[in-house]
């Protein structure tokens, strides 16, 4: 039987575009897209055939189905979590609610096969309870705890005796309202990608500090509502006077790709100023690239129904020391960027690949 594969996603972004482009270069059929926002909205959907599917969700019967990200669109985010300026911080746990309810849909389309969990899918895309399974799997992560307020937060750190941590929007992505924080001799100091605009918190490309005790306040405050999880901050080793970790994307439950993501801020994330870095960096250091697969495979054997993940992999100040800080669903957007084995594939035609070979089943 011919192999054909279909995505939920945005039609413009270019996750989509670069599946798309890895299932062509097969020589197979292009994939239909199934837009986000007709599956959030419940609209009417067609099968490539042009059959009605009436009210429900179609797609192609026997095809393989991608679930990729529903960011890049307005209106997507607009269903998510209401109407606003997109770049604005919060609304995380409305945007929760309707990304799972997405997801129960997508489930029920019949005749397709999930290239991705959903209740992975949204275990990932909650930091409490991926914190969670990831340290009950023994994969090293950062301590951490949930927060309801500044109040409460303030008091974990004292009781910890923690002076630093990472606040995290319990369903945040891209660092957005992520807050690094700390606390000590009665001063304050904060580094976050959001700022007020015209009274909305707004995701910004630039980070701040913040060393105002009231400010900070109102920042965490602002947040908490939608849940906080907060982690103990992992002091990252440095290459040439900038901190690094590492975005390393799995296949079928293996590393194959990966960058080293730099920043003068404690934010590492590319779109907000980061730069990649040296791999051989890490590379070169005796026993320790082994030790960051050896951390990302065991994260990804945390979702094995997930045929790929980005795992963000922090390396301690003393180069041994690794942790997870991250797993993400839609974490393989690295273009341009080959696999360890020397074939050239990006990390598309690694996934088109895995699945054709029968690598992932």
């Amino acid at each position: 039987m011919t192999v054909s594969f279909a995505v939920v996603g945005t039609p413009q972004d270019r996750r989509v575009t670069l599946f798309r482009d890895a299932v062509l270069a097969r020589g197979l059929a292009e994939p239909h897209v199934i837009a986000w926002r007709d599956v959030l909205a419940g609209r009417e959907l067609s099968a490539p055939t042009g059959a009605s599917a009436g009210r429900e969700l179609a797609a192609p019967s026997d095809v393989l189905l991608r679930i990729d990200s529903p960011g890049e669109d307005p209106q997507a985010d607009a269903l998510l979590r209401g109407p606003g300026e997109p770049s604005r911080v919060g609304g995380g746990a409305a945007w929760y609610r309707a990304f799972t309810a997405g997801l129960a849909r997508i489930t029920a389309i019949p005749g397709v096969r999930l290239l991705g969990d959903a209740g992975e899918i949204g275990v990932m895309f909650d930091k409490r309870r991926c914190h969670a399974r990831l340290s009950a799997a023994g994969v090293p992560v950062p301590e951490g705890f949930s927060a309801g307020s500044y109040e409460e937060l303030r008091d974990a750190m004292a009781a910890r005796r923690w002076a630093r941590v990472f606040v995290k929007p319990a369903h945040g992505s891209s660092a957005s309202g992520v807050i690094a924080f700390q606390a000590h001799a009665g001063r304050v100091h904060a580094a976050t990608s959001a700022t007020w605009v015209g009274g909305v918190l707004c995701n910004t490309l630039r980070v701040r500090a913040v060393t105002d005790e009231a400010e900070v306040r109102r920042l965490v405050d602002f947040l908490a509502p939608d849940g906080l999880h907060v982690e103990r901050w992992f002091p990252k080793a440095s290459a040439g006077g900038r901190a690094f970790d590492l975005r390393v994307v799995t296949v079928a439950g293996r590393p194959t790709h990966a960058v080293v993501r730099t920043s003068r801020s404690p934010m590492t994330n590319l779109h907000l100023g980061g730069s990649r870095g040296d791999l051989e960096v890490v590379r070169g250091r005796a026993g320790l690239w082994e030790r960051v697969l050896e951390a990302a495979a065991r994260a990804a054997g945390c979702f094995p129904r997930s045929l790929s993940t980005g795992v963000d992999v922090m390396v301690g100040s003393d180069w041994r020391s690794v942790a997870v800080a991250e797993v993400n669903a839609f974490g393989d957007l690295l273009p341009g960027l080959g696999d360890f084995s020397g074939h050239g594939r990006d990390t598309y035609a690694e996934q088109v690949e895995a699945v054709l070979t029968g690598a992932w089943t």
